[in-house]
C-alpha cells in the first residue's frame, strides 16, 4: 500500500528531491566560475588583439557617462561582496532576493561604462545585449568567457568550448571538463528559454508573425522556422546567461531557492567571482581608453568603502600591471 512506511519517501529524501532544480542552477554556476578561474590566467585580456588597439577619443561626455555607469556596477558589486562575506547563512539565503538581480545588473553597468567610452549610449537593456553579445563573437573577451551558442532549436553550435562527451551533473565539480559540461549545458537551456520567449511574442504580433501559406498564424514550428527565430535573437552569451538572475529574481522563483537543500554560501562566492571577473574586463578597457593615472584619480575620488577596499586592490594588483606591461619595454601582458 501507498501508505506504508517502507512506501513513502522520507522529508529528507523528499526535501533532496525538490532541491534538485536549485541544485542543477547553482552547479551551472559554479561550472562558470570554475570554467573562468582554469582560463583566467592562461588567455588573458593582455592577449587580445581589440584591447591591444583600444584607443577610442576622449570627448567629456563619454567620460562622465563611462565613470556614472562605473561607480553603479561598482556598488552593486559591493553588494554582493558584503553578502557573500557574512557568516550567517539564513541571512545570505533571504539575500537572494537582492544578490539574484545584483549580480546581473552589476555587470550590466560595467558593459555599459564599456561602450560609453566608446561613445556608445544605449540604455534598453536589448541593445546592450545585442552590442556585447557581438563583441563576444568577434573576440573583445578573454578565452574564459568567450563562449557562445548558436544555431536553431536542437541544432546548437556551441563555440570556444571543447567537445567532449562528459554530462553535467549534480555533485561538486572537480575538473574543467566537468565545468565546461555545465557551462555548455547553461548555454543550451539559456537558448532554449530565449528562442521560445522570442517566438512567443513574435506570435503573439500579428503584424509579425510568421503565417501559414493560407495566412493563419503559425502553431507548429519546424526546423526553418526556428532558423527564422535564431537569425533574428543572435546568439547566446554569459550575458544571457547571467541575465537568468534577473529572470530568477522574481517571489516564486526566489522561494525555491530559499527552501532549498544546497550551499548557499558557496552560489554567493560563485555569483561574486564572475562578476567581479567580467566588470575587471570592462574596466581594464575603460582604463585603458582614459589612460590608468586618470583611472587612479577616478579610484582616489570613490567613497571611502569602494575606494579603500576591492576597487584599490583591483587597480593596484591587476589593472595597473597589466596596463604597464604595455609600456615600451615592458614584457607582454601574459594573464590578467
Amino acid at each position: 500500500m501507498i501508505d506504508q512506511p517502507e512506501n513513502q519517501l522520507t522529508t529528507t529524501e523528499e526535501q533532496w528531491r525538490k532541491s534538485i532544480p536549485a541544485q542543477v542552477f547553482l552547479n551551472h554556476f559554479r561550472g562558470i566560475d570554475y570554467h573562468i578561474r582554469h582560463l583566467a590566467g592562461v588567455y588573458g585580456i593582455g592577449r587580445i588583439g581589440w584591447f591591444k588597439t583600444f584607443r577610442p577619443k576622449h570627448e567629456p561626455e563619454r567620460l562622465e557617462a563611462a565613470k556614472k555607469w562605473l561607480l553603479n556596477a561598482w556598488n552593486a558589486e559591493y553588494t554582493l561582496r558584503t553578502t557573500a562575506a557574512n557568516p550567517d547563512e539564513n541571512f545570505q539565503k533571504y539575500a537572494l532576493h537582492w544578490t539574484f538581480p545584483q549580480a546581473y545588473y552589476s555587470l550590466l553597468y560595467s558593459a555599459k561604462a564599456f561602450l560609453a567610452i566608446q561613445g556608445i549610449h544605449v540604455t534598453n537593456e536589448s541593445a546592450v545585449r545585442q552590442i556585447i553579445n557581438g563583441y563576444v563573437v568577434k573576440g573583445w573577451y578573454p578565452r574564459a568567457v568567450s563562449f557562445y551558442a548558436a544555431g536553431p532549436v536542437g541544432q546548437y553550435a556551441l563555440h570556444h568550448l571543447l567537445e567532449n562527451d562528459e554530462q553535467p551533473m549534480l555533485l561538486p565539480i572537480e575538473t574543467p571538463k566537468q565545468a565546461e559540461a555545465h557551462v555548455a549545458q547553461f548555454l543550451k537551456t539559456t537558448r532554449n528559454l530565449y528562442a521560445r520567449a522570442y517566438r512567443q511574442r513574435l506570435q503573439a504580433n500579428p503584424e509579425k508573425a510568421l503565417r501559414t501559406k493560407t495566412g493563419k498564424i503559425l502553431t507548429k514550428f519546424d526546423l526553418r522556422h526556428w532558423e527564422q527565430i535564431a537569425k533574428s535573437m543572435g546568439v547566446t552569451t554569459y550575458f544571457d546567461m547571467m541575465g537568468r538572475l534577473k529572470v530568477s529574481g522574481n517571489q516564486r522563483e526566489l522561494e525555491r531557492f530559499v527552501e532549498a537543500d544546497i550551499n548557499i554560501p558557496q552560489f554567493h562566492r560563485s555569483l561574486l567571482n564572475i562578476v567581479k571577473y567580467i566588470n575587471f574586463v570592462h574596466e581594464c578597457y575603460v582604463a585603458k581608453a582614459v589612460g590608468i593615472d586618470r583611472y587612479a584619480e577616478w579610484i582616489d575620488a570613490l567613497p571611502a568603502y569602494l575606494r579603500d577596499g576591492f576597487m584599490k586592490q583591483r587597480l593596484e594588483q591587476n589593472i595597473r600591471p597589466l596596463l604597464d606591461s604595455f609600456r615600451p619595454g615592458a614584457p607582454l601582458a601574459m594573464a590578467a
